[in-house]
Protein backbone atom coordinates (compact mmCIF):
# COMPACT_ATOMS: atom_id res chain seq x y z
CA UNK A 1 0.00 0.00 0.00
CA UNK A 2 1.40 3.55 -0.99
CA UNK A 3 1.84 6.07 1.97
CA UNK A 4 1.48 9.55 1.89
CA UNK A 5 2.09 12.85 3.80
CA UNK A 6 -0.62 15.44 3.26
CA UNK A 7 0.61 19.16 4.65
CA UNK A 8 -2.22 21.29 5.50
CA UNK A 9 -2.12 24.84 6.99
CA UNK A 10 -4.52 26.46 9.26
CA UNK A 11 -5.95 29.78 10.46
CA UNK A 12 -4.89 28.91 13.85
CA UNK A 13 -4.47 25.88 16.54
CA UNK A 14 -7.86 25.56 17.57
CA UNK A 15 -8.30 25.06 14.31
CA UNK A 16 -5.89 22.71 13.32
CA UNK A 17 -7.21 20.34 16.52
CA UNK A 18 -10.59 20.11 15.03
CA UNK A 19 -9.36 19.27 12.04
CA UNK A 20 -6.54 16.71 12.99
CA UNK A 21 -9.12 14.88 15.57
CA UNK A 22 -11.77 14.81 13.07
CA UNK A 23 -9.66 13.04 10.46
CA UNK A 24 -8.07 10.68 13.06
CA UNK A 25 -11.13 9.84 14.47
CA UNK A 26 -13.08 9.06 11.04
CA UNK A 27 -9.41 7.18 10.43
CA UNK A 28 -9.10 8.86 7.08
CA UNK A 29 -5.32 9.79 8.86
CA UNK A 30 -3.39 7.20 10.71
CA UNK A 31 -1.99 10.48 13.17
CA UNK A 32 -1.35 14.01 12.46
CA UNK A 33 1.43 16.62 13.83
CA UNK A 34 0.37 20.05 14.46
CA UNK A 35 3.24 22.57 14.35
CA UNK A 36 3.00 25.92 16.10
CA UNK A 37 2.11 29.11 14.76
CA UNK A 38 4.31 30.30 11.42
CA UNK A 39 4.05 33.42 9.74
CA UNK A 40 3.19 32.93 5.79
CA UNK A 41 3.60 35.37 3.15
CA UNK A 42 1.29 34.94 0.06
CA UNK A 43 -0.88 36.69 -3.15
CA UNK A 44 -4.44 36.56 -1.97
CA UNK A 45 -7.29 39.47 -3.72
CA UNK A 46 -4.80 41.09 -6.00
CA UNK A 47 -2.29 41.80 -2.82
CA UNK A 48 0.44 40.18 -0.33
CA UNK A 49 -1.08 38.99 2.48
CA UNK A 50 1.27 38.49 6.54
CA UNK A 51 -0.68 36.12 8.15
CA UNK A 52 -0.03 33.91 11.67
CA UNK A 53 -1.29 30.47 10.29
CA UNK A 54 -0.50 27.00 11.58
CA UNK A 55 0.00 23.41 9.93
CA UNK A 56 0.06 20.15 10.17
CA UNK A 57 1.32 16.73 8.29
CA UNK A 58 -1.07 13.59 8.64
CA UNK A 59 0.04 10.56 7.77
CA UNK A 60 -2.25 8.50 5.40
CA UNK A 61 -2.48 5.91 2.58
CA UNK A 62 -2.61 7.72 -1.31
CA UNK A 63 -6.27 5.79 -1.84
CA UNK A 64 -7.50 8.22 0.44
CA UNK A 65 -5.82 11.47 0.05
CA UNK A 66 -9.04 12.66 -1.91
CA UNK A 67 -11.07 11.93 1.08
CA UNK A 68 -9.18 13.20 3.34
CA UNK A 69 -9.00 16.49 0.70
CA UNK A 70 -12.42 16.85 0.82
CA UNK A 71 -13.01 16.23 4.16
CA UNK A 72 -10.66 19.11 5.28
CA UNK A 73 -12.21 21.51 2.79
CA UNK A 74 -15.67 20.94 4.40
CA UNK A 75 -13.81 21.77 8.14
CA UNK A 76 -11.81 24.30 6.67
CA UNK A 77 -12.72 28.39 7.45
CA UNK A 78 -10.49 29.13 4.23
CA UNK A 79 -12.13 29.29 1.10
CA UNK A 80 -9.26 27.76 -0.78
CA UNK A 81 -7.08 25.68 1.73
CA UNK A 82 -3.55 24.50 1.43
CA UNK A 83 -3.57 20.71 0.94
CA UNK A 84 -1.05 18.54 -0.69
CA UNK A 85 0.31 15.48 -0.43
CA UNK A 86 3.81 14.39 -0.57
CA UNK A 87 4.70 10.64 -1.37
CA UNK A 88 6.53 8.72 1.21
CA UNK A 89 9.03 6.50 -0.67
CA UNK A 90 10.18 4.61 2.13
CA UNK A 91 10.57 3.83 5.97
CA UNK A 92 9.89 1.78 8.91
CA UNK A 93 7.98 -0.76 7.62
CA UNK A 94 6.43 -1.47 10.87
CA UNK A 95 5.16 2.12 10.84
CA UNK A 96 4.48 2.57 7.34
CA UNK A 97 2.00 -1.03 7.99
CA UNK A 98 0.97 0.60 11.13
CA UNK A 99 -0.49 3.52 9.05
CA UNK A 100 -2.19 1.42 6.67
CA UNK A 101 -3.72 -0.40 9.76
CA UNK A 102 -5.20 2.90 11.05
CA UNK A 103 -6.95 4.10 8.26
CA UNK A 104 -8.43 0.45 7.43
CA UNK A 105 -12.37 0.91 7.52
CA UNK A 106 -13.83 -1.00 10.81
CA UNK A 107 -14.55 -3.94 8.60
CA UNK A 108 -11.09 -4.60 7.12
CA UNK A 109 -9.19 -4.31 10.44
CA UNK A 110 -7.35 -7.11 11.34
CA UNK A 111 -8.11 -7.98 15.40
Amino acid sequence: MKNVIVYVTVSNVKEGEFIARTLVEERLVACVNLRGGHRAFYWWDGEVQDEEEVSFIAKTKASLVEKVTERVKELHSYSCPCVVTLPIESGNPAFLKWIDEETATPTTREP
